[in-house]
């Protein structure tokens, strides 16, 4: 469960890291108030909100078993374990 949050966090920070490594590299200083202005943050928000809706519908699209499918869970046969799996 910590993977996909770990996943929608730094999906979310890429866009002010990204930002951020932009001021340095602009020579400009990256900590003063005027770096950050409201409106670019604003903007920064909607693309790191973009990023996250997007992953969301790959994974709910692209994730998981198909339609259909039944799943075998995980059991002893034979005296041997066999993992889950979808059939």
């Amino acid at each position: 469960m910590i993977r996909p949050i770990a996943t929608e966090l730094a999906l979310f920070l890429t866009p002010f890291a990204l930002y951020l490594a932009f001021l340095f590299a602009s020579g400009e200083r990256a900590l003063q108030p005027a770096a950050w202005q409201p409106r670019r943050v604003a903007g920064l928000l909607i693309a790191a909100l973009l990023l996250m809706i997007g992953s969301f519908v790959i994974f709910a699209n692209f994730s998981g078993a198909p339609p259909g499918s039944t799943y075998v869970p995980a059991h002893v046969e034979d005296g041997r374990f066999v993992p889950g799996t979808t059939q």
